[in-house]
C-alpha cells in the first residue's frame, strides 16, 4: 500500500464518520433531547 492508496482510504473513513455523524444529528429519535438541550440557557434562573 502507497501513500496515495492510505491517504485515499483516511479521507474514505471521515467521509463516513462525517456522515454518520450528520446522520446521527438529524434522526427525530434524537429531536426530543435536543430540543431540551436547546432551551436550557433559557430555564436557568438564579
Amino acid at each position: 500500500m502507497d501513500i496515495t492508496t492510505a491517504r485515499i482510504v483516511a479521507t474514505l473513513v471521515c467521509f463516513a464518520f462525517f456522515l454518520g455523524i450528520v446522520g446521527w444529528t438529524f434522526a427525530r429519535r434524537n429531536k426530543a433531547r435536543f430540543d431540551e438541550a436547546a432551551r436550557l440557557p433559557f430555564e436557568q434562573q438564579e
